[in-house]
């Protein structure tokens, strides 16, 4: 009995479109987060490995938080290197969330360690609505 190779092994087709170098979007893989709501406050966790705490930023505009992070490329000089394949991010990405427009910046804390990004935003209480509501008659 002959032990075959799983088809995947030998099929070109297979192997080039199934390649993430050239069809699956690095983007699905950055800035990963979460978001827990607690009694007083939002969490937002964002995974950001490999970025340096200066090369990120938090702004607040028209009530959304804007991250954004950038990693810059590493060069040595060495002209002679090829790389075969090329798997982390070098470039800028950023994300953004409604905060609502009564947050302001100082309102807001953020911590960067261990390459996650943990933003905590309060919760601002809502002010409702307390006009007289008038009944308009039927005739």
């Amino acid at each position: 009995m002959m032990l075959m190779p799983k088809r995947n092994d030998f099929d070109l087709f297979d192997n080039f479109f199934g390649d993430d170098m050239f069809f699956n979007s690095k983007k699905n893989n950055l800035m990963k987060t979460d978001i827990k709501e607690t009694k007083n406050s939002y969490i937002i966790d964002m995974d950001l490995p490999g970025y340096d705490k200066d090369n990120i930023n938090l702004s607040l505009e028209d009530g959304y938080l804007k991250i954004n992070a950038k990693v810059e490329k590493e060069d040595n000089g060495d002209s002679d290197e090829k790389y075969v394949r090329r798997e982390r991010f070098v470039g800028e990405c950023s994300r953004s969330f409604y905060v609502g427009d009564d947050i302001v910046e100082e309102d807001i804390d953020a911590e960067f360690k261990n390459g996650i990004l943990k933003v905590t935003i309060p919760k601002k209480e809502q002010i409702e609505n307390k006009k007289e509501v008038k009944q308009i008659e039927i005739k």
